[in-house]
This record gives C-alpha cells, sequence and structure tokens, in this order.
C-alpha cells in the first residue's frame, strides 16, 4: 500500500505542478456520461474470474490543466458480488458464501496523456492516458437466502457482535482509482473515451469476508431455521452434518483488500476559453 501512497503523491504533485501556468492562457472544461461493466475481486474471487458482471453508469467533469494533463471528477454507480458455486477449488464450493452490494463513488482523477490531446486540431486528435486518483464509496452487501434478502453486516457473520470488534466496518471506504484509457475526438468539441481502472480499496469486507469462523457457538439462538446461524456458515446447505464452520477455521483472506474494477466508455463536450498572458501581466484581465 506504500507503492499506492507515493504513486498518489505523484500524480497529484505533477498535476498541480503544471496547472499554474496552464491556466493563465487556457482552460478546458468537459461534461460526459459513462456507460460500461464492474467486477469485484476478493475472498470469494481470488482467481479473478469474469462470471458476475455488471453494468456501470457514471457522469464526470474534466478540466484540461494543458494537453497532456486533466483532473477529472468522477461519480458512478454499479453493482459488484460473486458466489462460491463459480469457484471449482472444492473447499471454496463447500464453503457455499455469496454476496451483492450496490457500489456508489465518488472520486478524483489525473489524467497524464501520452501524446498532445486538442479536440478540433486533427494533428492531435488521439492519445492514450494513464489515470491514478483517490476517492470513498458506498456498499453494504447482502446475500440472499430461501428467497429473502439479506444484509450481512448487521448479522455479524464473522463475529462482529460476538467478542470480535475489531471484525466491524461500516458502510463507507476510501478507493485508490489507478487504471488506463484512450482519448479520440469525434467533431470539435465532442470527445470519445474508453477506460480500465482497478479501484483498490482500504476495506477487506466488501464481500463480508475477511478472516475465520467463530463457531456456531457464537450464534446462541442457532439452527437450522435462523437464518443468522446459517448465513455465518453456508457450508451447512451442503453438508449440514460435517459444516466447515468451526472456531478459527479460516473463511476468507485477510493478507490483502478487497477491489473492483470499471471498464467504461465515455461521451463528453468539450469548452474551451482562452485568455492572454500579455494582457493579463499588465493587469487589464484577471485570471480565474
Amino acid at each position: 500500500m506504500r507503492r499506492v501512497y507515493v504513486l498518489l503523491i505523484f500524480v497529484f504533485s505533477l498535476a498541480a505542478s503544471y496547472s499554474g501556468q496552464a491556466q493563465l492562457f487556457f482552460r478546458a472544461t468537459e461534461y460526459g456520461a459513462s456507460v460500461g461493466g464492474s467486477v469485484y475481486f476478493g475472498d470469494l474471487n481470488d482467481h479473478y474470474g469474469l462470471q458476475f458482471i455488471r453494468p456501470a453508469v457514471g457522469a464526470f467533469a474534466r478540466l484540461h490543466m494543458n494537453q497532456f494533463i486533466a483532473l477529472k471528477l468522477v461519480a458512478n454507480y454499479t453493482k459488484v458480488g460473486y458466489s462460491d458455486s463459480y469457484n471449482t477449488n472444492p473447499y471454496e464450493k463447500e464453503r457455499n458464501l455469496s454476496f451483492q452490494s450496490t457500489v456508489a463513488e465518488a472520486a478524483i482523477q489525473a489524467e497524464f496523456n501520452f501524446f498532445r490531446f486538442a479536440t478540433g486540431d486533427p494533428d492531435h486528435r488521439f492519445t492514450p492516458y494513464l489515470t491514478g486518483g483517490i476517492g470513498a464509496f458506498y456498499y453494504n452487501p447482502y446475500t440472499f437466502y430461501e428467497g429473502s434478502k439479506y444484509y450481512l453486516r448487521p448479522i455479524g457473520t464473522e463475529g462482529q457482535f460476538a467478542g470480535f470488534p475489531d471484525r466491524k466496518y461500516g458502510s463507507m471506504s476510501v478507493c485508490v482509482p489507478i487504471g488506463v484509457g484512450v482519448k479520440y475526438w469525434l467533431t470539435p468539441g465532442m470527445n470519445l473515451s474508453f477506460e480500465i481502472a482497478d479501484r483498490l480499496t482500504f476495506t477487506d469486507y466488501l464481500d463480508d469476508v475477511s478472516s475465520t469462523y467463530v463457531g456456531a457457538s457464537k450464534f446462541p439462538n442457532g439452527g437450522t431455521s435462523n437464518p443468522n446461524y446459517i448465513l455465518q456458515d453456508r457450508s451447512l446447505e451442503i453438508n449440514p452434518n460435517s459444516p466447515l464452520g468451526r472456531a478459527g477455521k479460516q473463511r476468507g483472506n485477510s493478507s490483502s483488500y478487497d477491489q473492483y474494477m470499471m471498464a467504461e466508455i465515455s461521451l463528453s463536450f468539450q469548452f474551451k476559453t482562452y485568455r492572454c498572458p500579455a494582457y493579463m501581466n499588465k493587469g487589464l484581465i484577471k485570471a480565474d
């Protein structure tokens, strides 16, 4: 995670170093919308499977510092999820866990174009770019049992409310988008882009799975008729006579945080303003 911090410091420092001079004579603002898909990677999908891809939609505003650097404020909405039924590992199949969650995200990203990019200029029509930033997102994992929907955080499936307070988690977390993309202007002022960005998160509970089972004894009202008892150890549905959920047995992998990735196509409209540095130096025009 230290490398992520170093990357973010570099990204925003470089953007800031260019912005001062660039905004004196040129500013272009873009507004757009995006559509695409998302996939989650974590304790239930540690093999990077693509069986649960769901639609993602978003909106953004992009401020061009110059023809190489831009800052983008984004808001995205999607759903993530996965199920052990997709896995081929015998232990994971018997574990039988699953989850889904809506994700609402807001982030600020810096973009670094490989080539000059200027909408309306036929010589600078296309560029690949790198992007990195920081944001926050809302999540609330849930699952289904016998046709009913159950939110997992209030249940405390890993013992959050049964003597393991360090396993409690909230509904908000920080994310770090890191990715690549390409831009292409269709007509002057109208841009098309495609971006793939992984969101490194600061939570291991996007999927409500992280460490070890706490054992059925932590659910005193347990029994096969009690949803809470079943949801903390769903191997009971596979093998009720010999479930996996013994206290201390591995339930997830707490050594790494969860992630989700988005791939989006964006259409945006760009508005430019030009200001003359000479006039501003004479005090005739004020820079914003």
